[in-house]
Parts: structure tokens; C-alpha cells; sequence
């Protein structure tokens, strides 16, 4: 069996070797940090995918060993393979940078600014981008593009001005379900996801389109409108399911389950099962297990601290320590001035509601006093 050939390559001053083949934002990904371009369409689950939304571009200023010259243009590092000796510039070349300001511009021309109702709002891709490369202000002066709403069945929501046409939900429908019934229509500014004869998104394992849309254009409808993730507890969890992995990730509030998503890493991908597959989950874990006894919790989900979620402080010590001490210990003596109940006062969080268990979106109509939504 011939060994691996391996090459060595040099982004932002730190060399790696990787197998020949590997491109080379897969590379910066083995090294991590800000070493890694972002990637919008990449998704390393889904063949063909990348080249799209031109968020990673590079700089090559060393094409290899053989040949030293620079390449004239910047390249996207997840359709460019890494050659032997290359060196590459992500963060530490200025063409980059104002390139990647360029294109996280054209990315919000059409984007409409409503991250405050938006549910992906909090673990948004398109939110972290816009933060890192983006500008406080914008040159567009033109009427944003609109589209007619397309019903997709009764599990996810498509809200197609936030949609920046990343293709990913349509190679996940490709290559994971028996027939896909939706695809990019129109061309030019006119194109949008959208199925050809208002068919419903219905396939066991179509829920998987929620979990790579890198921005709040396909949304869970079991969860619109509930609640906050940096509200929630994310929980590692799973249940012997005969359909998919069963490796989810229950977002919890109290003991009511709000949502079930499979489990992402780092890179805001899939994570890999321990046999090496991709852990994909089936629509019965995701939509129907809302209930904490149908699953076998492992323990609270490591959140990046740069991440909003991570604010409670829900893993580790702090914030799962119950305090000791009483009132009147911390008051200097004293007893409180006034004791209520807030749901004697407010027809608002009415504790016989829970909201994990309402089929659709939340509203006004839920905590009507004559609601039928009750545990």
C-alpha cells in the first residue's frame, strides 16, 4: 500500500501538511481561529456544494515549491486544492479583508433587517459575518427585492427575502431524500427557492434543510416565535430511533423541550456520528419528541463563549450551583417589601401553557384565557 502524500502549506504563518487534495479551507480549518475563512455555501456534508457565495476568498501569494508565482486573482479556498509549498493569506492580506467587505455588502443588499423577529437571530451566520466584515451603513438606494410567500407544509417556514441562494437546502433535498420537489426558479434577481407547483416539503429527513440554512430563510414553524436561543439550554440527548442517528440537541427551558436540532460543530456543520457518519436526523425526532422522557439526556451542549447562547452560563459551575443562602442573608435582615405571583398579574408566560407543544407559531390567540393549548 503506497504511503499518503502529504503537502506542506502556509496560511497566515502557520504551516500544516495535509493530504494532497485537501483544499485549502479545509486546511485552515485543521489549524482553527480566525486562520479559517467564513463559508456561507460550504458545507463539507454535501457533495458539490461551495463557490457561491465568494465569502472565503484568499490570497495565494506562493502557488508551490515548482512554481512560486503568486495567482493573479483571489481564489476560493474551498474549490482550490492545496499544492506543496503554497503559501496563503486569509486575514493577514488586505486585499481580503476589503474583498470580503465587498461581498458581505452585496450579500445585505436584499436582506431585510429584521434579525429582532427573525428566529434565527443569535446563531445566524449571516449576523456573525456582518459583524466581523460588514458596515454600519449602506450605499443601496433601490427597493429591496420582494417575493410572493410559498407554503412548504406544515414543519418549515420559507421566507425568501432573507434567502441568499447558498443552494445548500437543495443538495441537502438532493442527496438525502427519495425525490426533491423544490430547486432555485427564475434566474438573475429573480431567482428564488421555491417548489414548481406549491408541492409540501414532506420527505421523513427534509427537516435537515432547516439545520443547514445559514441564515432565517427555512425556519422550524414548531418553534416561530417562542423563544430566544440565548434563553434556552442547549442539552445533548439521544433515543434508539430505527430511522436516524438519534444524536440531536434539545433546547430546553425548564423541563419544557422548545426545539430539537441535530448536533452542529465548530464550523456550524453536522456533526459526525462515532461510526464516521454524518448525523442527519429523521422529522419524528425533530418535530413529534418534544417530551424530555423521550430522550436520554448526556449533559449540557459546549458552547463557544464568543457565542450569545453561552451567556447563561448554563455549563460548569456557574449558573447550575443553586444558591444557598436566603433573602433576608443578602438584604442585611430585611424581608421583602412585596411578594406576587406575575401570572396573578399578567395574562402573559401563564404556567399552564407550554408552548413546546404547540403545533405552530405562538400568538396572542395562546395565551387567550378560553385557549385550548394547555399541558
Amino acid at each position: 500500500m503506497s504511503e499518503q502524500i502529504l503537502f506542506k502549506v502556509t496560511i497566515d504563518n502557520i504551516t500544516i501538511e495535509v493530504p494532497a487534495g485537501t483544499t485549502v479551507l479545509q486546511a485552515a480549518r485543521l489549524i482553527g481561529g480566525q486562520v479559517a475563512p467564513p463559508a456561507m455555501c460550504f458545507y463539507s456534508k454535501l457533495e458539490g456544494s461551495g463557490g457561491k457565495c465568494r465569502t472565503c476568498l484568499v490570497e495565494v501569494s506562493k502557488g508551490s515549491e515548482k512554481d512560486p508565482r503568486p495567482m493573479p486573482k483571489l481564489v476560493v479556498s474551498c474549490r482550490t486544492t492545496v499544492m506543496d509549498g503554497m503559501e496563503v493569506k486569509n486575514i493577514t492580506s488586505e486585499k481580503v479583508l476589503d474583498a470580503r467587505a465587498g461581498v458581505v455588502e452585496f450579500l445585505l443588499l436584499n436582506h431585510p433587517l429584521d434579525c429582532p423577529i427573525c428566529d434565527q437571530a443569535g446563531e445566524c451566520h449571516l449576523q456573525d459575518l456582518s459583524f466581523d466584515h460588514g458596515k454600519a451603513e449602506t450605499r443601496y438606494e433601490f427597493q429591496r427585492r420582494t417575493f410572493k410567500k410559498h407554503d412548504l407544509g406544515k414543519n418549515i417556514q420559507l421566507h425568501m427575502t432573507r434567502c441568499i441562494l447558498c443552494y445548500r437546502c437543495v443538495y441537502t433535498a438532493d442527496q438525502l431524500t427519495n425525490k426533491r420537489v423544490h430547486g432555485i426558479l427564475d434566474r438573475g434577481d429573480h431567482a428564488e427557492i421555491a417548489t414548481h407547483i406549491e408541492k409540501s416539503l414532506d420527505n421523513e429527513f427534509i427537516g435537515n434543510v432547516i439545520d443547514v440554512c445559514p441564515v432565517g430563510a427555512l425556519t422550524d414553524k414548531t418553534f416561530r416565535f417562542k423563544n430566544r436561543v440565548w434563553f434556552l439550554k442547549p442539552m445533548d440527548a439521544h433515543r434508539d430511533c430505527p430511522t436516524c442517528s438519534g444524536r440531536v440537541t434539545l433546547w430546553n427551558r425548564g423541563d419544557e423541550v422548545y426545539r430539537v436540532t441535530a448536533r452542529k460543530d465548530q464550523w456550524g456543520e453536522i456533526e459526525d456520528t462515532p461510526e464516521g457518519q454524518p448525523g442527519w436526523i429523521c422529522n419524528t425526532c425533530r418535530f413529534d419528541k418534544k417530551e424530555a422522557a423521550d430522550w436520554i439526556i448526556e449533559g449540557p451542549r459546549e458552547i463557544s463563549r464568543q457565542s450569545v447562547i453561552a451567556q447563561g452560563h448554563y455549563a460548569g459551575q456557574i449558573g447550575t450551583t443553586k444558591p444557598t443562602e436566603i433573602f433576608a442573608a443578602v438584604n442585611d435582615g430585611r424581608t421583602p417589601h412585596l411578594l406576587m405571583d406575575i401570572h396573578d398579574e399578567s395574562e402573559v408566560n401563564l404556567p399552564n401553557v407550554h408552548l413546546g407543544k404547540i403545533q405552530g407559531p405562538s400568538n396572542g390567540d395562546t395565551f387567550n384565557t378560553n385557549n385550548t393549548h394547555k399541558a
